[in-house]
């Protein structure tokens, strides 16, 4: 009788978590594909439409002033409607802009405010993402593989990222950079209708998700996340210490990691002298090393946390990754065959990435089931730093050099490493107690070693 038990669909365990898991990580890749792709077309588009490097820099910047403004609202729609819903919306709302950028006519004029305007809503859209995703790791994945987690989900980052040059270098060559956007568009409507079909809320809702699976999940949620616990009050969090460190950090991660998704390829080809060919693929190697490096730096950081707590787990690898970015950064910029410099700048280009799980996964635990609005600020101060980086570095590049530029990443960055020692991943951001925030199975009394 107990084999017949054993055999039935319901007794096996599933891995549904993990298959969404994976499908993120496909949206995510189809958010940087849209995000990026432009500055891969934005010579041909500056060329056309006579736009200079510093409008094009304001171009660039605008999509990440409606990404970050936007996202406290996108937290806090994911968190009352659910991460089905508002990511398939969000991705349905990228296709739309991304037709038109390409429908933007080559006669019209003022056509940078035309691209602002297009790139602020682009990036409005795409808001959702992250703060929705973190929603999802909070109802979905137990705390002690959320660094797992969502390094797979932010390792589409390094794949959608990394896979655009190449992709929209080919298109343009063949038909044009209009194309390139409209291929961008199909891409994430056919990611989107399968998200949608695909997931569900909660665990408890979706029909595939095995009695195995979801006790799994259950036990390893925290009690600040399930159903019956309250939302975070905003004053909770905006007056968090915790919360204000944490998106100090992030600001200093978006200061850097923009350098690669605004500037990288055209620094290689206008800086460095690669040709169009060489420039789409060394420009791919920083997002390749993100790619590599999110999900080990999510392994590592849920390893740790097991066994020595996620006050050492969390904050340490964080640390370490931007410690490491910042030398990278300052060797491979000062570095004078290109192909070298190309290698060691995509080496502190995954050394950062091997922090972004760290920060994903402390906002969820900190957030509860009010996850998707901590993370959206968070994220919101991540925009601000990638927005600033978009207009100062050209500037720095013209007037001081672009080494100057890559050290006052490096900076940054070593900034970004120094917020992370004052991190408190168990920090209670309610009058709950400590045992309601993380559960029980991580090993907790090492966090105040």
């Amino acid at each position: 009788m107990s084999e017949t038990v054993y055999s039935t669909p319901s007794a096996r365990n599933s891995h549904v978590r993990w298959l969404l898991v994976l499908w993120l990580f496909m949206l995510s890749a189809v958010a940087y594909l849209d995000r990026v792709n432009i500055s891969i077309a934005g010579g041909q588009i500056a060329q056309e439409f006579g736009i200079s490097n510093v409008r094009l820099g304001l171009v660039f910047s605008s999509f990440l002033w409606g990404y970050g403004l936007f996202q406290t609202l996108a937290g806090w729609l994911a968190d009352r409607y659910g991460p089905r819903l508002m990511l398939t919306a969000g991705v349905l709302w990228w296709g739309l802009v991304s037709v038109l950028t390409a429908a933007v006519p080559r006669s019209i004029g003022h056509a940078v405010v035309v691209f602002i305007a297009i790139r602020f809503l682009l990036g409005a859209g795409e808001a959702i993402m992250y703060p929705s995703s973190n929603q999802f790791v909070a109802r979905w994945i137990p705390s002690h593989e959320r660094g797992a987690a969502n390094g797979v989900i932010f390792a589409g980052v390094g794949i959608g990222a990394g896979v655009t040059p190449p992709l929209i270098s080919w298109f343009m060559l063949h038909y044009g950079w209009r194309s390139a956007f409209i291929l961008s568009a199909i891409i994430g409507l056919a990611a989107g209708v399968v998200w949608y079909l695909a997931a569900r809320d909660s665990p408890e809702s979706h029909p595939s998700v095995s009695p195995a699976e979801l006790s799994a999940i259950q036990k390893g949620i925290p009690k600040s996340a399930s159903a019956g616990a309250p939302r975070l009050a905003w004053f909770d969090i905006l007056t968090s210490g915790n919360v204000w460190i944490l998106s100090f950090a992030y600001f200093c991660f978006g200061y850097v990691a923009w350098v690669f998704f605004s500037w990288f390829y055209l620094y290689l080809a206008k800086v460095r002298g690669l040709d169009l060919k060489s420039s789409a693929l060394y420009a791919t190697l920083p997002f390749l090393a993100m790619a590599v490096c999110s999900p080990l730096g999510g392994v590592v950081s849920d390893a740790l946390s097991k066994q020595f707590g996620s006050r050492l787990g969390r904050c340490s690898i964080a640390a370490v990754g931007f410690a490491l970015t910042a030398i990278f950064l300052v060797f491979g910029s000062a570095a004078h065959d290109s192909r070298v410099a190309s290698i060691v700048l995509a080496g502190g280009a995954g050394s950062l990435y091997l922090s972004q799980s760290a920060f994903w996964a402390v906002s969820a635990d900190l957030g509860g089931k009010s996850a998707g609005g901590l993370s959206g600020f968070m994220n919101m101060a991540n925009q601000i730093g990638g927005a600033l980086t978009a207009i100062v570095t050209p500037w720095f590049g013209d007037i001081f050099g672009w080494s100057t530029g890559f050290r006052v990443a490096a900076t940054v960055a070593a900034l970004g490493a120094v917020a992370w020692l004052f991190v408190n991943p168990r920090a209670n951001l309610t009058s709950s107690s400590a045992a309601g925030i993380v559960p029980a199975t991580f090993s907790e009394q090492k966090d105040t070693a």
